[in-house]
């Protein structure tokens, strides 16, 4: 067996906190460069490495899933000769400009925007990293990555205190980016919205850090003294999303606090599906919130005033936009330059969609049936582990906990898009890597109470 030094295990953690720092924006060049230059070091680690850790099938079925989504990006940048590529939808009005200006069909890739799709393959380093990270090198510990989420989560939240008080927000020194829901609590982010997801993701791994059951007799006030401490916390942050005016955090954060607590009961294989159907309820509270959202919260996005009608006039184009592209899709981080062309003239005005606001309608319409068959097998795969994690005889906490937060993530993708951000995506994968079982096995031992469960966590092999 091989133990890992407090250095390596602090990589992912480190770069984790990093991300989230740095990564609050999608329109922060330089800030998210030096996360994707970290990022490649890490890969090029991971890959030059001898392998530290042992992921099982579900962790080679989670890698099969990421090198598809690098070869999916490959794909939409291969050249493609004339005659195929104008075959495609909505190929014939880029003829028609070769056409206009006498010049012959060039070979031409199946992305609209070649140039967009090299820059949106850049996002995915940081979540690329930490899975390499966590499957291959193991370089991590669960205790340092719930510390480092809630150290930027408290972070997040003072200083959205310190944003909301300020007498003129808009010349306020303590929003990050110029382009932010000012008025409201982003953090460390510039979207309000994204800033709730991350406390609401933090709220599982604040109660997993409870541990497993002890004895009766022993440390009894320590024991109490650490719900204190942890139930101080989630206080903190449910305050968090209510400073922050999230509608869509605010709706959410009561199925994740109800999965949260469900995660601490000790349920019998025949009574798990009540804890898995807490992590459905993240679901339906997200459908609500789809509903909800655009009425009650005029700034859905960073930068912009959105209402219900323009919100739901993005999606009903950007559906038309991905009907038209079907079946290979615009390319990936095309969609500000598709988008322009489904817009009514008459009714533009200052505001800007930059995202659809929806992840599942922007992935078809970018990546059109092959990103569709990609994002369903993930969903299966998530499915497939949540159901296994939340019926395994023994109880891991953090599996648990990375179950409840990722479906916050993809809940919330319903009304917004929270996993373009770099901060958010590399939660997202830290949440699917410890899902995939690279970890440290959970024994049972007798302690002073017999018959009593105690975690312990062991060195990888």
């Amino acid at each position: 067996m091989t133990t890992n030094t407090p250095l390596r295990s602090a990589i992912v953690p480190v770069f984790l906190i990093a991300c989230l720092l740095l990564g609050g924006s999608t329109r922060s060049a330089w800030p998210n460069l030096a996360i994707q230059i970290s990022a490649i070091a890490i890969l090029a680690s991971a890959a030059l490495a001898a392998p530290r850790a042992k992921s099982g099938q579900p962790g080679q079925n989670l890698v099969r899933l990421c090198y598809s989504m690098v070869a999916l990006i490959l794909l939409q940048l291969i050249p493609l000769p004339p005659r195929l590529w104008s075959a495609l939808p909505s190929r014939d009005s880029v003829a028609e400009g070769y056409a206009l200006l006498g010049q012959p069909l060039p070979w031409l890739p199946l992305s609209l925007t070649p140039y967009d799709t090299m820059t949106s393959a850049l996002w995915l380093l940081p979540p690329l990293a930490v899975i390499a990270a966590v499957l291959r090198l193991g370089a991590y510990r669960e205790l340092w990555l719930a510390i480092a989420l809630g150290v930027a989560a408290f972070g997040g939240v003072f200083l959205g205190v310190l944003q909301v008080t300020s007498a003129d927000s808009v010349s306020s020194p303590w929003y990050i980016y110029s382009i932010t829901n000012y008025g409201q609590a982003t953090g460390f982010f510039a979207n309000s919205n994204h800033m709730a997801t991350l406390l609401l993701v933090t709220i599982p791994f604040m109660v997993a850090l409870l541990g497993g059951k002890r004895g009766r007799r022993r440390q009894l006030q320590q024991d109490a003294g650490r719900f204190a401490i942890v139930g101080g916390a989630i206080l903190v942050l449910v305050l968090g999303v209510a400073l922050n005016k999230s509608t869509a955090g605010v709706a959410l954060s009561i199925p994740v606090v109800a999965a949260s607590v469900l995660m601490r009961t000790s349920l019998s294989v025949r009574w798990a599906g009540w804890g898995i159907g807490a992590v459905v309820v993240l679901g339906v509270a997200a459908l609500i919130a789809v509903f909800v959202t655009p009425l009650q919260s005029g700034s859905a996005s960073a930068g912009d005033d959105l209402s219900f009608s323009t919100r739901a006039t993005s999606i009903g184009n950007s559906l038309r936009a991905a009907a038209d592209v079907f079946p290979m899709g615009s390319g990936s981080g095309s969609f500000n330059s598709v988008y322009p062309a489904y817009e009514n003239p008459d009714i533009v005005d200052r505001t800007y969609i930059n995202h659809v606001h929806n992840d599942y309608i922007e992935i078809a319409l970018e990546t059109g049936l092959p990103g569709l068959i990609l994002m369903m097998a993930v969903l299966l795969w998530w499915l497939g582990r949540t159901i296994a994690i939340w019926r395994a005889p023994i109880i891991d906490y953090f599996a648990r906990a990375s179950t409840i937060a990722s479906g916050a993530i993809l809940c919330h993708s319903m009304v917004d898009y929270p996993l373009r951000t770099s901060a958010i995506a590399a939660v997202f994968a830290t949440c699917l890597a410890l899902m995939a079982g690279p970890r440290r096995r959970l024994k049972i031992e007798s302690g002073a109470a017999a018959g009593e469960e105690r975690a312990r966590h062991l060195s990888i092999a």
